[in-house]
């Protein structure tokens, strides 16, 4: 790693011409994990990704025009992680930005020179924001990722990432015994179980010495697990660490799991895992969803953060947009992450915020760690939107430094971006000061309101889960309930409209969801009055008359977020079109078109949203909201897919 840093110094130096820049690898008390010691005259580490983190943030001084000052950088979370949902047979799953990266329908699974270039420039784009490992393929494993095929392969691609400090990790299958070892049980007590894993890890070391570990997705959504033969998930991943534990290595134990038959899917995880705090191995991590449900446009936080007092946890956020508009509407992320890193728990007193109870901060761990769901994919921007880098970007910095602010980071993207990226040699030289106010402040400006945008005139109020299933979670479908579909995937179990009014009831005279948090959140999230508007119909289901904070109707007040959000949308498209002469044509052009088609999801989301729960409040649509230009019956027909054509 330490050429490496070399090498990025010699190729993208932007300082005075012949400077020297010194980089010493030595211990200091001050400096943890993988932090750094930066100042004018160099780069001081305990370990080479260290200097290689301190050289990026070296470079990144030089290219956003910060100044160098002394001074130790530390990352909040000792491990800093992308999971990959790709499949071997190169698709990805909920990914938006083409096929995978690393997997393909190859049955020789050929390493190429074009795969090594690929692999080495993600490799480099991951540290230069401080991401130190990857998890190569998707939770909802194939038992194939742990043949000796794939492994040669796994193995070639450790190799291209190593020198740029990231590990490789691989989400695993628990019945991988039984389908892929012949094994006739996959119990983690039987010992012929407990051997056939132990046998695996070995193989997997020989190939990769440095392999990171497994993620783990069991006894959730049908996926096999240790509840299949009565054990719990400590026993399940216990047995996994204590096979990986010679070597180093650690599990990741995904808290994802809810039953059909559970009355309110929020509150499963909580209950199964609470009772199992403190019986998992010191290299378990827990890894629990920012929300209690999965990845809405706007959840609070899980309670599960704070409630695991003797076992270590990590935040898992989604970056792939699977409810936020794919790789089509313009979201930027990092202030629903800054959100649900600085909630406060309350768990150990006040300031005990989401990252503090999971950076170590608060209870003693042996790791720390913080995973995103990857929006990579083949595409040549690598993530299907350009505004879409942005949040890989976003979510390497807060995963290294969780206090810091959406706005700094949106403004440093966008001039690693676009800085110095005008349309063509006709457009005249601006200044620096021109670019700043007309380009820099207005479009961070714009990146920061994307994401609220999104929940308005989608999900507003604490509505969520009310999203298409046909059309893959893109777009509105609150009807969406085909007869024989569990209840807890479709629209209605979560918004429960009817002409009494609308919202889930998770008070303590309902499915007492608030009591799993700690007070004095409970009580406050307990009381329509007191219960923050953005969360109300999450906690509460309520008459469509109920007088909100602003003195409006429920109704009223619904139906102005969705029409602010479809303005916001509007106000996008006009901000963009006044930035084209600082952008190159090919980008502004690919923007704009995703900006009038988000303009249109936007209006769709309004009209049906607003038509489907009218035919419960029976009111009408407020006057300063624009009226529908769609009918619901014909929403409702396009959200259906065509039956296809009768065999003779």
């Amino acid at each position: 790693m330490l050429a490496t840093a070399k090498q990025e110094l010699q190729q993208s130096w932007q300082g005075s011409a012949g400077a020297t820049v010194t980089l010493t690898l030595r211990k200091d008390k001050t400096i943890k994990h993988d932090g750094f010691r930066l100042s004018a005259q160099g780069v001081q580490a305990a370990t080479e990704r260290g200097i290689l983190y301190g050289v990026f943030e070296l470079l990144r001084r030089q290219q956003t025009g910060q100044s160098v000052t002394d001074g130790v950088s530390n990352p909040s979370y000792e491990l800093r992680l992308l999971n990959h949902w790709d499949n071997p047979d190169g698709s990805v799953e909920r990914g938006y930005a083409g096929k995978s990266i690393f997997w393909r329908k190859d049955s020789a699974l050929v390493v190429t020179k074009r795969d090594k270039t690929l692999w080495q420039e993600y490799a480099r784009a991951n540290a230069s924001v401080g991401i130190n490992g990857s998890v190569l393929n998707n939770v909802n494993a194939s038992p194939m990722i742990l043949s000796a095929e794939y492994l040669g392969r796994v193995k070639a691609i450790a190799n291209v990432l190593r020198p740029y400090g990231v590990k490789t990790y691989l989400s695993v299958k628990f019945s991988s015994p039984v389908l892929l070892g012949g094994l006739k049980t996959a119990d983690p007590l039987d010992p012929a179980v407990v051997n056939w894993w132990r046998s695996k890890v070995k193989e997997i070391y020989q190939q990769v010495p440095d392999f990171g570990g497994f993620l783990v997705k069991a006894s959730s959504e049908g996926q096999p697990g240790p509840q299949d033969y009565g054990r719990t998930h400590a026993d399940g991943a216990n047995m996994l660490a204590d096979v990986l534990k010679p070597y180093g290595g650690l599990v990741m134990w995904r808290a994802f799991v809810y039953s059909p038959n559970d009355k309110d899917r929020a509150k499963q995880a909580y209950n199964e895992f609470v009772t199992l705090d403190g019986k998992f191995r010191d290299n378990v991590i827990i890894q629990v969803k920012n929300g209690p449900v999965d990845f809405q446009p706007r959840e609070p936080f899980s309670p599960l953060f704070g409630a695991l007092k003797k076992t270590a946890v990590m935040p898992e956020f989604q970056i792939t947009q699977e409810y936020l508009g794919h790789a089509i509407d313009l979201a930027y992320l990092a202030p629903m992450w800054e959100e649900c890193l600085q909630s406060d728990t309350y768990q150990a007193g006040p300031g005990s915020t989401v990252a503090r109870c999971t950076n170590g901060s608060v209870y003693r761990q042996a790791h720390s760690a913080m995973a995103g769901v990857s929006n990579v994919g083949l595409d040549t921007n690598w993530t299907g939107h350009d505004f879409a880098q942005a949040n890989w970007y976003a979510f390497g910095r807060l995963a290294w430094n969780s206090s810091a602010k959406s706005a700094q980071l949106a403004e440093e993207w966008l001039k690693l971006t676009f800085q110095n990226a005008a349309s063509g040699p006709t457009q005249p030289a601006t200044s620096a000061a021109d670019w700043n106010t007309k380009f820099l402040t207005p479009i961070t400006q714009l990146m920061l309101a994307s994401r609220e945008a999104i929940v308005d005139y989608s999900m507003p109020l604490g509505l969520h889960h009310i999203m298409s299933a046909t059309h893959h979670h893109y777009g509105p479908g609150p009807w969406w309930a085909p007869p024989g579909m569990r209840a807890d995937w479709t629209p209605p179990y979560y918004h429960q409209a009817s002409a009494n009014g609308v919202g889930f009831d998770r008070t303590k005279t309902g499915s007492d969801a608030v009591s799993q948090y700690h007070e004095p959140l409970a009580t406050q999230f307990n009381n329509p009055a007191t219960c923050p508007d953005e969360y109300l119909l999450w906690f509460h289901h309520l008459p469509w008359d109920f007088k909100m904070k602003s003195g409006r109707t429920l109704w009223d007040e619904l139906a102005l977020h969705y029409e602010h959000g479809v303005q916001q949308v509007r106000q996008f498209q006009r901000t963009w079109d006044q930035a084209q002469p600082y952008v190159d044509a090919e980008r502004f052009g690919v923007v704009q078109n995703k900006l009038r088609t988000q303009s249109g999801n936007a209006v769709v989301w309004k009209d049906a949203c607003l038509l489907y729960f009218q035919q419960f409040s029976r009111l009408p649509i407020p006057a300063a909201v624009e009226p529908p230009m769609h009918t619901l019956e014909t929403l409702i027909a396009n959200d259906t897919p065509p039956r296809p054509p009768r065999q003779p």
